[in-house]
């Protein structure tokens, strides 16, 4: 089993979600994020100026089957790709066992 770390714009969550789902990838946690990015120039708007320093972006994590990884990370580049600096970063490690804590499940079935 691998895990996904992805972390997207929050404007491309919608798009993301809804092409995990065609896909069959029906569960996955997220979290609101802020990180430092390596853009460092300010933007205006409005005669404000705004830092960009600090980064609002959303962070998944989804559990998957090893074979359906390339899938999977292949769903989230093309759904979350905007061509702009900032589109994100997608991590994957491996997972040793997982447990469906209800029904005790573990390994694919744990996942599923």
């Amino acid at each position: 089993m691998k895990q996904i770390e992805a972390i997207i714009r929050k404007s491309k969550f919608d798009d993301v979600k809804k092409a995990l789902h065609e896909i069959e990838v029906n569960f996955f946690s997220y979290w609101d994020v802020t990180g430092v990015g390596n853009e460092k120039q300010g933007h205006v708007y409005r005669g404000i100026s705004y830092s960009t320093s600090d980064i609002q972006r959303r962070y998944l994590s989804i559990v998957v089957s090893d074979d359906f990884l390339d899938r999977t990370v292949n769903t989230i580049l093309e759904s979350a790709y905007t061509g702009n600096v900032g589109d994100g970063k997608i991590f994957v490690s491996e997972v040793l066992e997982a447990y469906r804590i209800r029904t005790r499940e573990k390994g694919h079935a744990g996942i599923n």
